[in-house]
Order: structure tokens, then sequence, then C-alpha cells
């Protein structure tokens, strides 16, 4: 399959890919790999869920006062990678500046998660040093006894937005012959480059 260089946007592209990618049933459908760095450019990466995905970025959900979430407070820049082996080895990259999702959106997706997640979200202030694992199970063994509407999403767990500058998307060739389209934002519009594998 050939990626289309002359498409307007990426995200159309990257639509597709999901889309396939989700028919054959590929485990790591939405894993997605974020870095983020400090303002002095020191690099961190993890992998978070894919939450959202359209033509105004790549959205995940997290607990603000994390590392990352420090992180994209103090240098609100980030890179994005999708990596699925089916029904093709492909990868889509993705870099651009990130903001926060409305507290409205985070509700909303708040709102969907199973109630055991929610007490984990309450319960665990993330990346934050504990002494010991009983500190955190008996955190969240205290909110047990709450009802669902009662676990309502702490103001530090939230939503961002990654709004892409560029976008790449990588399909595993024969004999390492891959092909790869980056899209560069210019002004108010795309530009495809073809690059060499």
């Amino acid at each position: 399959m050939r990626i289309d260089d002359t498409a307007s946007d990426p995200f159309a592209s990257v639509a597709a890919w999901f889309e396939a990618a989700s028919v054959a049933a590929e485990p790591a459908l939405v894993h997605m790999a974020v870095a983020t760095a400090t303002p002095s450019g020191i690099p961190s990466l993890r992998m978070v869920l894919l939450r959202g995905l359209g033509s105004d970025g790549f959205v995940f959900y997290t607990d603000r006062s994390s590392r990352k979430g420090k992180e994209l407070g103090a240098n609100p820049i980030a890179a994005v990678l999708l990596h699925w082996q089916a029904p093709r080895h492909r990868q889509v990259r993705a870099a651009g500046p990130v903001e926060e999702v409305s507290a409205a959106e985070s509700d909303a997706y708040w709102a969907g998660r199973p109630a055991e997640s929610r007490r984990s979200a309450i319960a665990s202030h993330q990346s934050s040093v504990v002494s010991q694992l009983a500190e955190l199970e008996e955190r969240r063994a205290e909110l047990e006894g709450l009802a669902e509407e009662e676990l309502v999403r702490p103001e530090r767990w939230g939503g961002y937005r990654v709004r892409p500058v560029e976008v790449e998307l990588w399909e595993e060739g024969p004999h390492r012959f891959h092909e790869r389209v980056r899209w560069r934002r210019v002004g108010d519009a795309w530009v495809a480059e073809r690059l060499a594998p």
C-alpha cells in the first residue's frame, strides 16, 4: 500500500491506518509512546493510552502532577509514536505543542472509566515518592466505601492534546526499503515530503 503523499493533511491516512489495525485486532492499538522534556532538554519517554485521534491531534489522560505533567507544564511540547505490527508493520510519529483538554472533556472521559480505575487515580499521586506499597493500598482501601458518583475527578487529573506540526507515516518494505512520508505544517497548510528509508 502506497502512502498518499498528495493528501492535504496526514490525518485521513492516520485514521485509515488506525481502522485497519483495529480490524486486524492489533494488540497495541491504543498504546502510544509520549516523549516530553524538561526546559533544559532532558528527555523522558513512557507509554500511555491513546484516547482521542483526529485532525486536532492526539489525546491522552494522566495525573498532571506526574513527571510528564510537570514537564508539559514547563515545556509544553511533546512527541508521540504509534507502532503496529498488524495488518502491516507501521508506525506514526508526530510532534508539536501540547495543550490541556477542557475540564468538560476530562470530566466526560473520567465518567466513562471503571470505578476501580477512578479509585486508583484518586489514591495515587502519580510519580510521587511513597515509603512503601502499603501506603498506597491503604489510601485506595479508604475509597472502597464510596459510591461511584462520589468518585469525583481530582483537579490534578486530566487530558492533554498533542497538536502536531510534523507527522510521519512509516511502513516496512522488503529488504529494508521502507516507505516514509512526512508532513510538515507550514503556515496553515501541510507540506508532504517523501523520505529515504
